[in-house]
């Protein structure tokens, strides 16, 4: 059976790659962005298979009224996925209070909203899929992307809590966590603060590490975001790229270690 999605920021990266597959292969799409002129090529393609939405997402009352203007268009919603967001570069010390808020503001509060205002009407409707777009960066975190982590951890936590208080519901929960693909993330879409010079070897060694690296575009992801979306027990954490999986399984393995090292303190403190 077609499935109906809501997609938030699918002017362009993994939303719209995603929104192009489920209208190809006949499902329906509510598809937000700040500006629907993006997508007015998928509307003279695809007709009345998508509705184009115009959403800020840090705003409450709109994201609400989004999700409800897509369910009573479509009748249901099946696939809700929080998309919208976008990456800020700054060493800790570096952030504004602004920057800091506009952050979360977009990448915690925006899919927050959105999620709210999608529950109530999954639970009518006797279930649904919540998919929230993290990134192997709400697993692991490196210097100068402190707050876009802080976003993205935030995110998976308040996600991995829903999972569980929302499956009585029959609804499903999956956290999405690419590695690093051609989707603007760190290009014109980003944001990045004023840079304090003490904190210039750090930005060289990265730039040094990442020299020569190429990345695929967002369409390679599409099968995996397909099968999680038809799987009948869909996974709660789905990696994206085999960069993606090698970090999360070193990561998790230095913790481990670190955790084994000091299990001696850690039980000494009751």
């Amino acid at each position: 059976m077609s499935k109906v999605w809501f997609i938030t920021g699918t002017s362009r990266g993994f939303g719209r790659s995603w929104a192009i597959a489920a209208l190809e292969r006949g499902d329906k799409v509510a598809a937000t962005a700040r500006d629907t002129a993006t997508l007015k090529d998928l509307v003279e393609k695809h007709g009345e298979a998508i509705l184009p939405i115009a959403l800020d997402v840090t705003d409450r009352e709109a994201a609400f009224a989004a999700v409800r203007q897509a369910h009573d268009h479509f009748g249901r919603l099946d696939v809700v996925v929080n998309n919208a967001g976008y990456g800020h570069f700054g060493m800790v010390e570096e952030l504004t209070e602004a920057e800091a808020r506009a952050q979360l503001e977009t990448n915690v509060f925006g899919a927050l909203w959105v999620t709210q205002a999608a529950i109530p009407l999954l639970r009518e409707q006797g279930g649904g899929h919540i998919m929230q777009v993290s990134s192997i960066g709400g697993v692991a975190a490196f210097a100068g992307l402190g707050i876009y982590h802080a976003s993205k951890w935030a995110l998976e936590a308040f996600s991995e809590s829903l999972a569980q208080e929302v499956a009585p519901a029959g609804i499903k929960v999956t956290i999405i966590e690419p590695g690093g693909y051609a989707t603007d993330w760190a290009g014109d879409s980003a944001v990045r603060s004023e840079p304090n010079p003490v904190y210039e070897p750090i930005r060289e060694a990265r730039a040094r590490a990442r020299a020569g690296m190429t990345a695929p575009g967002p369409d390679v992801t599409v099968p995996a975001v397909l099968a999680a979306a038809d799987a009948a027990e869909p996974p709660l954490r789905l990696l994206l790229s085999g960069t993606a999986f090698d970090i999360a399984k070193g990561v998790y393995a230095q913790r481990l270690q670190t955790w084994a090292d000091w299990e001696d303190t850690s039980r000494a403190a009751g």
